[in-house]
């Protein structure tokens, strides 16, 4: 008997393993480890999506359950994509097919419907008989008899006045009224378009329809077109020739032609063309490349640091290094931190790699996101760009991972699996012997001290590409601006700037990494300041649309005209994306001011678009948040200017001095790429702060010997590593009780970890950054340690111990490892 091993969706993490069931005879010879299938789980048979972790020949202990269907006609996961599955489920803490279901397009995922329908024979009298004494069952037969004797369980739950019918259908179904039907339907369908081919020689299908030409021109016209094309698209032939498709099923049928239906791809591949040579390296670029080409040429697991300073021309380096993946027939990933930056890149690649390249990420439909995965997975394309679920493309042979400003957050999720692109790069580089290379201007603490240990290959650009100079930087003090009667928020040094460039044509870009009109609202009589009423937060105002708005959950609501509290006058505070884009278009009237954040960017208005408009109008001020800090090139931009360099430095968390000297320095390096001298102005509240001063000197090595030192004492990562569970809850007692159950838990073992000489501390509970978000509380323990396989198993077994715990129901444990946020 044919047993197969299977990861089910609907298992929990404190029951997450692999359950045995039995391969029905129909599927032996078709169903491969890889594929998804649907099967019944648990008391009550619910059905449940799995995945087939392996196939084998044996006997059962006790009865098993067999497989009902199978839903994928080819594996959706090949070996090594199980083996990382099983890797992720050990390393962040989830579900075995949580974390395959992480690696996969949303288009190939599945919706279990579930149906009901009466039992084939049913004699209508008896089953009215049998519900006489319940009147939903009897209005349950009413609406079956109605509805042709099929309905979907959502339609019988959307009838306002049946509640919740399971219940009763259930005593219904073992009273053999009705039976249970569930449908997987996947999210999306492969795209396809009818097409037509000529059957036969050209001459013989010309010969056939010329004796009816002038009866039949239809026939005649697409014959003739279709004998110099020899196929094309149904849709093409009528609209060129005026044919209808009852025409091309009349030649169809004569045999003159045949009709087919033939995958086609979503989104547009650019056309064929000649491609552009990679320009030529100077020195230092040469130097770094020799050394990475050598790494790659090893075909063996490496890992290396590309640090360079804004400008110094390392993404020439990677399209070197990527030619030279694709010439030894392997292929190359390449990762970007913003959406925003996805674009500009994806042009250079495309202009020396054409249709070779996919790109991936969350902006594109999923419809395209799935039709790129496939063109990857069927090695169309071997070069993938993309945001930071790219690095699961499933290049057969992956050669070189690349992620581009590695020192991003963006590269850790905060989904149900709450792992680090990095992690995942650096596994999959172990399985096919492939190169992770980590490019930045400002790498992490964490890389630049790996690389200083030697687990990294170290490898420097610190010149620009043109041998230009790096910006020049004026800090400007706000609170003296204040004190002299400026509280516009726009220091007199910056206007003036800002005035020189316009006069000059150049343009200039602002950075305010905060998005809305002002921070806050706040009643200049009593102080009250309104508050999102599901979150621990207080309420955004947005001039755009008029609205306090919650930037967690989304909650909004009119701005008031007067206090709700005691009817006084409201003041706002604080400065934001909108409310500077106001004061510029005040302030110059003339110019056109364009403003890039969470707000301007629809479908329609895309970062592409945006950014297009920008280089092609020379549109004379962009503005925008942390999307405009990173990638852009702009030769005309000479001037950026930082409006509060502040706002991230004094957050509670251990990198925050670290994020905002990389959000500096990066958004600085935008200026002064072309032929152009560049120039910034910092505006700050603390001009002698020392992470102020060094992100304006651009001192990236000083601010690295700094911070490496105060994380040494502080004993923080990258010294040791830091776990952090949180638990969250709809009520504040029951998720600190929780809370003290785990940390009265982890103190013994952090103790006997103590006793053998390892560092082990637990820290906590203590509230999250913002304590209620969307109605639940969240409080957080932090546990300093090693990450190995102890501290890892030992985390696990309380999160399985939780869950099976029924007083914890409605709570939720996340762990993440080293948090970014």
């Amino acid at each position: 008997m044919k047993l197969a091993k299977i990861a089910l969706s609907a298992a929990t993490f404190a029951i997450d393993r692999p359950y045995s069931y039995a391969v029905p005879p129909e599927l032996e010879a078709r169903l491969e480890p890889g594929m998804r299938v649907l099967v019944p789980f648990g008391t009550g048979n619910r059905p449940s999506e799995g995945l087939v972790l392996s196939l084998e020949e044996g006997k059962p202990r006790g009865k098993l359950k067999q497989i009902r269907t199978l839903l994928d006609e080819t594996p959706v996961l090949s070996r090594e994509g199980l083996q990382l599955a099983l890797w992720m489920r050990e390393r962040f803490f989830c579900t075995l097919y949580a974390a395959a279901a992480t690696m996969l397009p949303t288009g190939l995922w599945y919706v279990l419907k579930e149906g009901w329908q009466l039992t084939g024979g049913l004699d209508k009298e008896t089953a009215y008989n049998w519900a006489a004494h319940s009147p939903k069952a009897t209005r349950l037969l009413d609406l079956f008899y109605a509805n042709g004797g099929a309905l979907e369980l959502d339609q019988l739950k959307a009838i306002p006045d049946l509640k919740d019918p399971r219940g009763t259908l259930r005593e219904m179904e073992k009273a053999g009224l009705v039976q249970r039907r569930t449908q997987a339907k996947r999210k999306v369908g492969d795209k396809t378009e009818k097409m037509a081919h000529l059957a036969m020689k050209p001459e013989d299908a010309m010969a056939l329809v010329t004796p009816r030409r002038k009866t039949a021109p239809m026939r005649y016209a697409v014959t003739e077109l279709l004998c110099g094309l020899g196929s094309a698209g149904t849709k093409e032939l009528c609209y060129f020739t005026g044919a209808s498709m009852q025409t091309l099923r009349s030649l169809a049928k004569s045999g003159v032609i045949t009709l087919e239906e033939q995958e086609v791809f979503r989104r547009v591949l650019p056309p064929e063309g000649e491609l552009r040579p990679l320009s030529q390296l100077n020195h230092q670029q040469q130097r770094a490349c020799e050394g990475l080409s050598a790494l790659l040429n090893t075909k063996k697991p490496q890992a290396a640091l590309l640090y360079g300073v804004t400008g110094s021309g390392k993404t020439q380096v990677y399209l070197h290094l990527i030619r030279q993946v694709l010439d030894q027939g392997r292929g190359a990933i390449v990762l970007v931190p913003e959406i925003a930056l996805t674009p500009s890149l994806l042009q250079i690649f495309l202009s020396h790699f054409g249709r070779q390249v996919a790109v991936l990420h969350s902006c594109l439909s999923a419809g395209e996101r799935y039709d790129e995965w496939k063109r990857v997975r069927e090695g169309l394309a071997k070069v993938v760009v993309g945001t930071r679920s790219a690095v699961f493309a499933p290049l057969e042979t992956p050669g070189l991972i690349i992620l581009d400003e590695e020192q991003e957050s963006s590269y850790q999720s905060e989904s149900m699996v709450r792992y680090h692109a990095r992690e995942v790069a650096k596994f999959r580089c172990t399985q096919h012997g492939g190169l992770l290379l980590l490019g930045s201007a400002t790498p992490g603490v964490d890389s630049r001290y790996a690389a200083e240990e030697g687990r990294y290959h170290l490898f420097t650009l610190d010149k620009r590409y043109n041998n230009h100079a790096l910006p020049q930087v004026s800090i400007t003090d706000m609170g003296e601006a204040l004190r002299q009667g400026n509280n516009t928020g726009l220091s007199d040094l910056l206007c003036q700037e800002l005035e020189e460039n316009l006069r000059r044509g150049e343009q200039s870009i602002l950075f305010l990494n905060r998005r809305g009109n002002s921070r806050m609202v706040a009643c200049a009589d009593c102080g009250q300041v309104p508050t999102c009423p599901r979150c621990s937060v207080h309420l955004t105002y947005h001039s755009a649309n008029g609205r306090l708005m919650c930037h967690y959950c989304g909650h909004s609501e009119p701005l008031p005209d007067l206090c709700p509290q005691c009817y006084g006058r409201l003041r706002f505070l604080g400065m934001g994306t909108q409310k500077l884009q106001e004061e510029l278009q005040a302030r110059y009237p003339g110019a056109e001011i364009m403003r890039m954040d969470a707000d301007t960017i629809s479908a329609s208005q895309s970062h592409e678009v945006l950014l297009d408009r920008f280089r092609r109008k020379k549109v004379p001020i962009l503005l925008g948040t942390q999307m405009v800090t990173k990638g852009l090139d702009f030769e005309n931009v000479t001037l950026v200017g930082v409006i509060d360099a502040d706002l991230s430095l004094y957050a509670d968390n251990y990198r925050a001095a670290e994020r905002t000297f990389s959000l500096l320095t990066q958004v600085v390096g935008r200026a002064g790429r072309g032929d152009k001298p560049g120039r910034a102005v910092l505006q700050t509240w603390t001009p002698d702060n020392d992470v102020i001063r060094l992100a304006a000197n651009q001192d990236y090595d000083g601010f690295y010997a700094q911070e490496k030192a105060l994380r040494q004492t502080l004993c923080l990562p990258p010294f040791i590593d830091l776990f952090r569970v949180t638990v969250t809850g709809p009520q504040e007692d029951q998720v600190l009780r929780l809370c003290a159950v785990l940390r009265r838990s982890l103190e013994p073992w952090a103790k006997a970890r103590r006793q053998a000489g390892k560092m082990a501390e637990v820290l906590g509970p203590a509230p999250a950054g913002v304590l209620k978000v969307n109605n639940r509380y969240r409080y957080c323990i932090l546990l300093k340690g090693r990450n190995d396989r102890d501290t890892r198993a030992t985390l696990a077994q309380l999160i399985r111990t939780a869950q099976q715990d029924r007083v914890n129901r409605g709570l939720s444990l996340l762990v993440d490892v080293n948090p970014m946020d």
